[in-house]
């Protein structure tokens, strides 16, 4: 019989695994590494009280319609109660109003029910464990609470000197490693790692069949390493998929996603705005911030949409 090939993320994967480390029943992952004294010192970091907006609306002019990821579309808002329709009395009136959308349609966070391979998630649960009613382990309701610390910027283009990545262009381990120590900040464990590509640019400029298109840039499968021993709780990116599109390791998909959720717990976000965050970061020097990013408390849900916000 000819040697069954195993590809590398899932070596990687295997020798990186946190399986266990927080107990056999754990759904939290790398936020684990959120502490409260993490929290108490993330708190310190507010100085001015400016405050930045890291999320993209959610109405019908998002990007889900110029892509190709099925069963994702753009949020649709709708009306169901106006002011005047009924009067109560003294002249009190109400308006209402619904929204229907795909969770991960806009600026959202996947759970760690969100990937598995050879059928299982994170921490060994069977891939069986999500139904047609939803994930009954690693659902996005796990974690409401994680998302709620240090927040750490890396300014990938800055790094390189342009104003952003082009496509399908990797970021390494040692473009992390480069831009933490250029900007002078240390990435500490229970940090959320904001990882700037300047991909969202295309988004403020209109053009977003770009910004959807199957070449993304992103990180690749080494950073997942770094990432591990860096203990980062959480991973926001400004691209669509996080890592680079087409994968670095041929005949793969989605590889820094199966390492990232399923092996190390880690939550990642997509579809994050850095754009006015890093200028002012580069005005005044300072890449960290209290970072707030709560999910919705959606039992049983793959992923949710949020509005993080950086705190400095």
């Amino acid at each position: 019989m000819p040697d069954v090939v195993v590809p590398h993320f899932k070596e990687v994967g295997a020798r990186l695994s946190n399986w266990g480390r927080w107990g056999d029943d754990d759904e939290l992952g790398t936020l684990n590494f959120v502490t409260p004294e993490c929290r108490v010192a993330a708190a310190g970091l507010v100085r001015s009280g400016r405050t930045f907006d890291l999320g993209m609306a959610i109405d019908g002019k998002g990007v889900m319609k110029h892509g190709f990821i099925a069963g994702r579309f753009d949020p649709i808002h709708s009306m169901i109660g106006l002011q005047g329709e009924e009067m109560l009395p003294f002249g009190v009136s109400f308006a209402d109003d619904m929204i229907v959308m795909a969770l991960q349609s806009s600026t959202q966070w996947d759970s760690l029910a969100h990937v598995g391979y050879d059928g299982l998630l994170y921490n060994g649960f069977p891939t069986s464990t999500i139904t047609s009613q939803g994930a009954r382990r690693n659902s996005i309701d796990k974690v409401v609470s994680g998302p709620l610390g240090r927040g750490v910027l890396l300014d990938i283009p800055r790094l390189n000197g342009v104003r952003r990545l082009d496509a399908s262009e990797p970021i390494r381990a040692d473009h992390l490693e480069s831009a933490a120590k250029r900007q002078g900040v240390e990435v500490r464990s229970g940090d959320i790692l904001c990882v700037r590509s300047g991909w969202y640019q295309h988004v403020l400029e209109g053009n977003l069949g770009t910004y959807m298109q199957r070449a993304v840039p992103g990180i690749e499968v080494s950073c997942c390493e770094w990432l591990h021993d860096h203990e980062v709780a959480a991973l926001a990116s400004d691209t669509y998929c996080v890592e680079v599109k087409p994968p670095s390791e041929a005949g793969t998909t989605h590889p820094v996603h199966a390492v990232l959720i399923r092996d190390l717990g880690m939550t990642i976000g997509e579809i994050f705005n850095f754009e006015t965050l890093a200028e002012d970061c580069a005005e005044d020097g300072i890449w960290e911030f209290l970072f707030v990013g709560l999910p919705l408390k959606l039992t049983g849900a793959i992923g949710s949409p949020l509005t993080p916000l950086a705190v400095k």
